[in-house]
């Protein structure tokens, strides 16, 4: 332990060192100007200059006498060379022999400094192009950076460090930036498809006095001008059903949850999900245009309908599976039959049987649950379609017209994982109310993921909800699964983490 403190303190020395150096250099600038100017335009991008230049030759391009300016952060420095990094890719710039000794920024400057470069586009004997700088004015740091950036080719080791500073993450890390530029399309193409097939997109409250939707505890918090408690959203659910009976038969949302759960992998407190509802559909509906869209996505977003994740190749051209919970239950435990769900006890007996300890207000919906759960979900390669959820775990769901046992509801799975969860809705006001009143009953029994009883949506189903079908996606397990990320910390930007102790944080 006293080696690894040593290591740390002897680091935070090195660093604050550094960090007086590039203070001092900062001094000396505001000697001479205002230190943070913002007068530089730039003509091109990195990505400009390649794709309008790259293929002209070093002597085409010393006739176009090609004026340019090019902005961006220096991530590497080799004599009179420096390579500038932008948004869209890195150009490199040379200080003409005349300034190379004179030139006064060019001393002070570091790597991680934002500079701009004014001069003329050149090709060097290696084919690169770069920005020929002739005037000492036309070469200006407009910010001297005062921490150190980590190695450019390394990047961030420390995870946690990574999650915590993502802006740093950003600058050295391509493949960061590159998940987030594939996250920010793949949102881009969900409008796109669902608006091109006559869907609506729709903002409804986060702050709502009944949260509902979901199975989730949530988030509560007070208006003090109304003296109430409100929650944050766990769902959008009901108000998108709301405007379905106003009148629009075809609705979506990319709506930010909140529910008050635990962190992991696939968990964060904070996420991003896609709703969308039709009318006149059923879930047999949702299905198909989720398979349409994951394959729109990846021919879009990708260029492929063939993904790998976690080193499994996956073909999003096939038919997606569908499959019974119950028969996924039986196929993955061989140990079963149908008789071991068809009473009661059978179904409490089975529950036992894998560890699992029911509760007494459990009924064998529930029960098939659990155990689906505990023993089928992880293993579910997919993408595959999960049919047939028990009414008991499905308070929103539309009851399947040959059995009033189960719904006509799906979860969609993943690599194990639950990425959306759709079905036919339930319009039966009565049924609703009843199916709302079993869930009090829960939360009353200590289940604080139980739903509220919401009067005033019974009061919107009584005027009526048409036939329809809604699902919810999951955007951030989808970002995962195009982006081959492990962990959801790697999609969200800026993930919830513990706030760090002062001594802790200034170690880091």
């Amino acid at each position: 332990m006293s080696d690894i403190n040593d290591s740390t303190q002897s680091q935070l020395q090195e660093e604050n060192k550094l960090i007086a150096q590039r203070l001092e250099k900062l001094d000396a600038i505001k000697a001479r100007r205002n230190a943070y100017p913002n007068h530089l335009r730039r003509t091109h991008t990195a990505d400009e200059l390649l794709s309008q230049f790259n293929e002209q030759t070093k002597e085409e391009l010393v006739g176009t006498n090609q004026a340019i300016t090019v902005v961006g952060r220096v991530i590497s420095r080799r004599g009179p060379f420096i390579t500038i990094q932008d948004e869209s890719n890195t150009v490199q710039a040379y200080l003409g022999k005349a300034l190379q000794k004179t030139c006064e920024d060019w001393g002070l400057l570091d790597l991680g400094d934002i500079v701009g470069c004014v001069g003329i586009l050149a090709k060097s004997g290696k084919g690169q192009l770069y920005c020929e700088i002739f005037k000492e004015e036309d070469f200006i740091i407009l910010n001297k950076t005062l921490r150190p950036l980590p190695d450019q080719w390394s990047g961030l080791a420390d995870q946690e460090v990574k999650y915590r500073q993502r802006y740093v993450d950003l600058i050295v890390s391509a493949e960061t930036r590159n998940t987030f530029k594939i996250r920010s399309n793949i949102i881009s193409q969900i409008r796109s498809f669902l608006t091109q097939r006559g869907f609506m997109e729709v903002e409804t409250p986060m702050l709502q006095t009944i949260p509902g939707g979901a199975t989730a505890r949530p988030f509560e918090t007070h208006h003090n001008a109304m003296d109430i408690n409100m929650f944050l959203r766990i769902a959008p659910e009901l108000y998108l059903k709301r405007l379905v009976v106003g009148g629009f038969e075809k609705v979506f949302e990319i709506n930010r949850n909140f529910r008050n759960e635990g962190t992991s992998t696939r968990h964060n407190p904070e996420f991003t999900m896609l709703e969308w509802y039709q009318a006149y559909a059923d879930y047999n509906d949702l299905m198909d245009t989720t398979e349409d869209m994951l394959r729109h996505l990846a021919v879009s977003v990708l260029g492929t309908t063939t993904i790998t994740y976690a080193d499994e190749e996956y073909d999003l051209s096939q038919p997606f599976e569908r499959l019974s919970m119950l028969d996924s239950v039986l196929q993955y435990n061989s140990q079963f039959t149908k008789d071991d769900f068809a009473t009661l006890e059978a179904a409490q007996k089975a529950a036992k049987s894998i560890g699992v300890e029911p509760k007494s207000t459990w009924g064998i919906g529930k029960l098939l649950t659990e155990v689906f759960e505990e023993t089928v979900e992880e293993k579910l390669k997919g993408p595959i379609f999960i049919t047939e959820y028990p009414a008991e775990v499905s308070p929103l769901a539309r009851r399947n017209d040959n059995n009033s046992e189960i719904t006509d509801r799906f979860e969609f799975f993943i690599s194990g994982r639950e990425i959306g969860n759709g079905f036919s809705e339930l319009n039966d006001p009565i049924d609703q109310a009843e199916r709302f009143k079993s869930q009090v009953a829960e939360k009353d029994a200590g289940d604080d993921e139980a739903m509220f009883y919401d009067e005033d949506y019974i009061h919107a189903l009584e005027y009526g909800l048409p036939p329809t079908a809604g699902e919810g996606l999951g955007i951030d397990r989808l970002v995962m699964f195009f982006t081959n990320s492990q962990t959801i910390k790697d999609v969200i930007l800026f993930p919830h983490m513990k706030p760090v102790a002062p001594k802790v944080a200034e170690e880091e």
